[in-house]
């Protein structure tokens, strides 16, 4: 059976073929400069004296682990997730799934964090990822510059010191979840990282750790 394709239709794949191919390089090549950009920012101001790189594949990101032995830190470890702007099909849908660029950092300071600590932006995830223990730790909701946060804590005091903490970042929205856990000891943040902020957002997780956490009620 002949299946016989019309000129226009024709005319159409290319078009989109076309297009299709011009954003691939042009995404592929801001997704690559983003990557480079705070790759370097978070260097500058972490100054690793050990550093490993995981690279995620394709053009999506990558892990950074970075050696510190500096102050409160330890360690300094994050993943840089990106949009598929190489995708010019794809990129809608990862924009309703995913909605942004994402940073996941993960802190390991010195000092010992005795009590757990969430906020959590309210509506952000669609499926809020497991606490363990999460029955045994209070609730309650702040509002932190217009955003609505889910707190779960041990004592009020550290949900606070963490209100300051986010009331501290260039645009505290970008910050979707901040935690303190004592089962591994981790300092974590996710947050929609931003070119123009990253290095003051960075400088500023670094203040918190080696100046509040580690005199912080955390550790009483």
């Amino acid at each position: 059976m002949d299946i016989k394709v019309s000129p226009e239709f024709l005319m159409v794949l290319m078009v989109l073929a076309g297009v299709a191919s011009i954003q691939f390089f042009k995404g592929r090549k801001l997704n690559l400069m983003l990557m480079q950009h705070y790759l370097k920012a978070i260097e500058d101001i972490i100054k690793p004296k050990d550093k490993e790189y995981v690279w995620l594949g394709g053009y999506i990101g990558f892990r950074a682990h970075y050696k510190v032995s500096e102050g409160n830190i330890d360690k300094f470890e994050y993943t840089l997730t990106l949009l598929p702007r190489q995708s010019i099909f794809y990129m809608p849908i990862s924009k309703l799934i995913s909605r942004h660029d994402k940073l996941y950092i993960v802190v390991r300071p010195y000092s010992q964090i005795k009590r757990e600590t969430h906020l959590i932006q309210k509506r952000y995830y669609r499926i809020r990822p497991k606490i363990e223990d999460e029955e045994l730790l209070q609730k309650d909701f702040i509002e932190i510059e217009g955003k609505e946060y889910e707190t779960l804590f041990e004592k009020r005091r550290d949900v606070e010191l963490l209100r300051e903490f986010l009331q501290g970042f260039s645009k505290p929205e970008n910050v979707k979840h901040v935690s303190l856990t004592p089962k591994t000891n981790v300092f974590y943040i996710l947050m929609k990282p931003e070119p123009e902020t990253i290095q003051d957002d960075i400088r500023h997780i670094v203040r918190f750790v080696n100046e509040k956490l580690k005199e912080s009620p955390f550790e009483r």
